[in-house]
């Protein structure tokens, strides 16, 4: 019977052999990141700098350049128009409008009567700037709080060394991803930091796995050199952190092929999230503790011996 292997049996790849040209790219990957944030910023969603939305449904294949080309005619300000799900259906985002919420009814009464009969007005949203401002800063606490959390317990699960190597790695993905969303102009809502928040528990997840097989090995291998420790450990962890990470990555294609444009932003964050949630828990979070004298515990055997391709 077949079986596919991502990984092959008893691998014995030297990944810190790697530490200082990973370390490179790490570290270049975040300050570039951290450069897009402030050179180009972010795309903005409604939920954060607030406006108009609406979802439309046409009885034809839609033209998003006649409807633009209707809708420019308004004077609405900035106007945002694609397809969504089908070639039948569109999202229109307009920016906030001068004056109170008499205002913003009003600029949707006017781009329904523009679309006219023809189209189906199935969905409208409004968003405030103060809530938008509330909502924006309750993501950044949001994150900010899993951040902190996640590194309370990996302090309390293993030791302070483990805890600061998995916050910088997680801080590490995070960025990343802010960082590709300033570059590709995606829009960034609500579902992004839902994106984000779900990186950090799938990168975590990862990096706890191997940092358990880390403390059970220093406990087991006490006569060994620490790095070998860390290789051994990633290389008995590498199977299962690639075929998990492959097999969630296929399951967020489909949704990018085929899940429309609401769960296309969404689902590319997570795909990020996983190419680098996955590089990071075994370059970024393990290459950091090997710069650590971990502890090793004494209630267990240390004679076991080093295998041939580990000397």
């Amino acid at each position: 019977m077949f079986r596919l292997k991502l990984v092959p049996d008893n691998s014995a790849f030297d990944f810190l052999r790697q530490l200082k040209v990973t370390a490179s790219v790490s570290v270049l990957l975040v300050l570039a990141s951290i450069g897009l944030f402030f050179v180009n910023g972010l795309n903005l969603g409604i939920d954060f700098r607030g406006g108009i939305l609406l979802e439309a449904r046409s009885d034809a294949p839609v033209d998003i350049a006649d409807v633009r080309a209707d809708l420019s005619r308004l004077a609405l300000g900035d106007i945002s128009i694609q397809s969504f799900g089908s070639e039948r259906d569109v999202l229109i985002r307009v920016q906030r409008q001068e004056g109170d919420e008499k205002a913003q009814i009003a600029a949707i009464q006017r781009i329904t009567k523009a679309l006219g009969d023809a189209f189906d007005i199935r969905r409208t949203e409004f968003v405030g700037p103060t809530i938008g401002a509330e909502l924006a800063e309750k993501g950044m606490l949001a994150v900010g709080c899993a951040l902190l959390a996640i590194m309370i317990y990996i302090w309390f699960r293993f030791e302070w060394q483990f805890s600061i190597a998995a916050i910088i790695a997680l801080s590490h993905d995070v960025l990343s991803t802010v960082g590709l969303f300033a570059l590709v102009r995606f829009e960034f809502n609500l579902a992004t930091v839902a994106a984000i928040l779900t990186i950090a528990g799938y990168s975590i997840n990862d990096t706890v796995v191997v940092f358990d097989r880390v403390r059970e090995n220093l406990r087991k291998y006490k006569s060994w050199d620490q790095n070998k420790i860390l290789n051994k450990s990633l290389n008995e962890t590498l199977s299962r952190t690639v075929m998990t990470s492959v097999t969630t990555a296929l399951a967020l294609l489909a949704i990018i092929i085929f899940g429309g444009a609401v769960l296309r932003d969404f689902a590319l964050a997570m795909l990020w999230g996983v190419t680098i949630g996955t590089y990071s828990s075994i370059f970024v979070a393990v290459g950091l503790i090997s710069r650590f004298d971990l502890k090793r515990s004494d209630d267990e055997d240390s004679s076991a011996p080093v295998p041939e391709y580990e000397r």
